[in-house]
């Protein structure tokens, strides 16, 4: 959205409009992804998450105001992760693949849903971009459903600390693992290394496209119609 302001395709009302829209989704979205994590880790045997507080769907509690921005600006970012500690699992490693993938999983969930929620207004109706109450309500779909989708698609980058790394942990001997965990120490550098490699080469935005067709059913006519805005 920021490149958008900034060539002029979007005037300042617009802007305005959508970044009420996109900060609402965002402390919408952010605490379902982490409550998704949190619960998975509590069924998976990590009881001690409830007492650290992460076990809600407050924002407060999960919105990492950098990655927030991210989210708003670039259509990326991340949450404050869920400190979940792996000695509660029956299998450590496997108990953190699935409670990691249990976030962006929550998301293509909620992308799949607000896709499905557009098809119907495309097909069945269409009056509804007409009114000025319909379009606000399809723009928050259609922006519900892109933020869910790159929220899911830049998690599961295999880079710590993202939660595509803990996924790849299932599958890597200790010593990798161990060397892995040492890395997040620089979590920051790593985070913005993936932003500035993935943005340049636009594979980001390749996976994202792929997913939001995915989650518009592949519809040729809704592919048309949101291609126009």
């Amino acid at each position: 959205m920021l490149f958008q302001l900034l060539r002029g395709s979007l005037t300042l009302e617009s802007a305005i409009i959508n970044i009420l829209v996109i900060l609402f989704i965002v402390f919408l979205i952010l605490p379902i992804h982490e409550f998704a994590h949190a619960g998975a880790a509590y069924v998976l045997g990590d009881k001690a998450i409830k007492s650290r507080g992460r076990l809600t769907f407050n924002p407060l509690a999960h919105v990492d105001p950098i990655g927030a921005l991210c989210l708003l600006l670039f259509g990326f970012g991340w949450a404050r992760p869920v400190p979940i500690d792996p000695r509660n699992f029956k299998n450590p490693k496997v108990g953190m693949a699935l409670s990691a993938l249990a976030g962006p999983l929550s998301n293509i969930i909620c992308g799949l849903l607000s896709g499905v929620g557009l098809y119907f207004i495309v097909h069945f109706a269409p009056q509804m971009f007409a009114s000025e109450a319909g379009y606000y309500f399809i723009l928050f779909l259609f922006n519900f459903l892109a933020i869910n989708v790159s929220l899911a698609v830049f998690n599961l980058i295999p880079f710590p600390p993202l939660d595509g790394s803990k996924i790849l942990y299932a599958f890597l001997p200790d010593s990798a693992v161990n060397f892995m965990y040492k890395m997040e120490r620089y979590s920051f550098i790593l985070i913005y290394a993936v932003i500035i490699l993935f943005s340049r080469s636009g594979l980001l935005d390749i996976i994202d496209n792929f997913f939001m067709r995915l989650c518009l059913l592949n519809d040729p006519l809704c592919l048309y119609v949101f291609s126009l805005g």
